[in-house]
């Protein structure tokens, strides 16, 4: 079922699909829910997912104003409130995703009975960060999407991938090349510059948390998620091919499919 659902910051689209306890999925930034179709089937037949596509991405519009990570957490309980899910889900979340979804288990652990977050950098941007994504977002402002939709692939997905997988890399590029230019630059301002240290929350989520990373992802290494799981009560880690943050959905998805539903069943023996 395709809806579009009342928030915070405007209407969202949400798909639901499956059956059973109900799960959260939501993106990265710059892509939209189609970056889950490789896993979506699989985890169909274990949850009923909510399939968010976030604000000003894939049929989403932009939110008219500035908006923050707190406005996206509004927007999930917006979402789950709607569809009258009162239960605590299963969040999903990749990078973005994962970053609304350590959150919502901060904030609000009622609502969350166990994370998974998938190519989720929990640090601010460095400076050399920070300067890349001013580069590619002027860019983008200047020659739209067909000026920057291969480097934004290569960073999400690694470089190579679009050669090993063309299909896998149209998935991201689509995504992108589907989005309102106005929406993404607003997304750039709003969420990916001034993007925070998650960190100090780590310690204070007592929900079952695991963090998926690429083997090859240089802007969230293993060995920093590694730090970032020993910050947590409840945490897992889960090391599964790939070299960017998006590249764990399209070029392992049955080793996600299976860590995911693993985690789900006994989050203890993850």
């Amino acid at each position: 079922m395709d809806a579009m659902v009342p928030t915070r910051l405007g209407p969202v689209h949400v798909e639901t699909t499956g059956t059973g306890p109900p799960a959260l999925l939501w993106h990265s930034l710059f892509v939209d829910g189609t970056t889950w179709q490789r896993v979506r089937e699989p985890l169909a037949a274990e949850r009923r997912l909510v399939i968010v596509d976030g604000p000003a991405h894939g049929a989403t519009p932009a939110p008219t104003g500035p908006y923050r990570l707190d406005d996206c957490v509004g927007v999930a309980l917006d979402v789950l409130d709607h569809l009258a899910i009162a239960e605590p889900v299963d969040w999903v979340g990749n990078a973005w995703g994962g970053h609304v979804g350590l959150m919502v288990a901060a904030s609000h652990p009622d609502r969350c009975r166990s994370l998974v977050a998938i190519g989720t950098p929990i640090h601010a941007l460095t400076p050399a960060e920070r300067r890349k994504v001013r580069l590619l977002s002027v860019l983008y402002a200047l020659g739209g999407a067909g000026a920057v939709a291969k480097p934004l692939a290569a960073a999400l997905l690694g470089a190579g991938y679009h050669d090993e997988d063309p299909a896998g890399a149209r998935v991201v590029t689509d995504a992108f090349r589907r989005a309102g230019r106005r929406g993404m630059l607003a997304a750039v301002r709003s969420l990916s510059l001034p993007r925070q240290d998650l960190a100090p929350s780590l310690a204070g989520i007592d929900r079952p948390t695991m963090f998926v990373v690429g083997d090859d992802d240089a802007m969230w290494t293993v060995a920093a998620a590694r730090t970032a799981v020993a910050r947590l009560p409840h945490g897992a880690l889960t090391v599964v091919p790939g070299g960017g943050h998006v590249a764990p959905l399209l070029r392992s998805p049955q080793r996600l499919v299976d860590a995911v539903t693993a985690f789900w069943h006994d989050p203890a023996l993850t």
